[in-house]
């Protein structure tokens, strides 16, 4: 049986959604992740592929034959045009792959991993919205470590999303990923025991 309870799990790049979604996973908590859906609808043979070609050419491609994400990427990024086209070819087809999982869930709950979630307006497949909430110079410092970008670049990385002050507005939780990731794990505990009980008060 589809589970009862969805939890949109989101926050802003670098904030420890990965952490998250990983630990609930051990839980034993179904975690759908949006990026997973993403590269399974333009895997080749796929529609999605097939759509992404007819719009921007055989040029997004590798020799293998899949999907060059880094060329896409250089190609939307300064084309606010073509960026609404890729998302108008992709984001339903993201969507419907994410409820096609989502239905054969089981448990009590389910948790869908989507990194813009408050980017994309309101969601109705969704129960609640955990937020995972870190200070802005955190995220600044973790993505010039692990990214090897540049100052600007990162900001413009952040810039580039919904800001703090948004994603905190559309949560129903939030966990602030300000101590250790044996503290955030551990919050992720506590949470999974509130969803627990909530899911045996909600309708089917």
């Amino acid at each position: 049986m589809r589970p009862r309870l969805s939890i949109g799990l989101t926050g802003g790049i670098a904030s420890g959604k990965s952490t998250v979604a990983q630990r609930f996973r051990e839980l034993g908590v179904p975690v759908i992740d949006a990026d997973e859906a993403a590269r399974a609808v333009v895997a080749p043979g796929r529609p999605g592929l097939a759509a992404v070609i007819a719009r921007f050419g055989d040029g997004v491609l590798t020799l293998g034959g899949e999907l060059d994400r880094r060329r896409l990427r250089e190609l939307i990024f300064p084309d606010a045009h073509a960026r609404r086209d890729l998302e108008s070819i992709l984001h339903p087809l993201i969507r419907a792959e994410m409820a096609h999982l989502a239905d054969a869930a089981s448990g009590p709950y389910l948790v869908m991993a989507i990194p813009l979630l408050v980017e994309g307006g309101p969601r109705r497949d969704l129960d609640r919205v955990l937020v995972v909430d870190v200070d802005e110079s955190v995220q600044l410092a973790r993505i010039l470590s692990r990214d090897g970008v540049s100052m600007p670049q990162a900001r413009a990385i952040l810039a580039s999303q919904a800001s703090r002050a948004d994603r905190l507005a559309a949560a129903d939780d939030v966990l602030e990923n300000t101590g250790s990731i044996e503290q955030l794990r551990a919050a992720v505990d506590r949470l999974h025991e509130r969803y627990g009980r909530i899911a045996a008060q909600h309708p089917p």
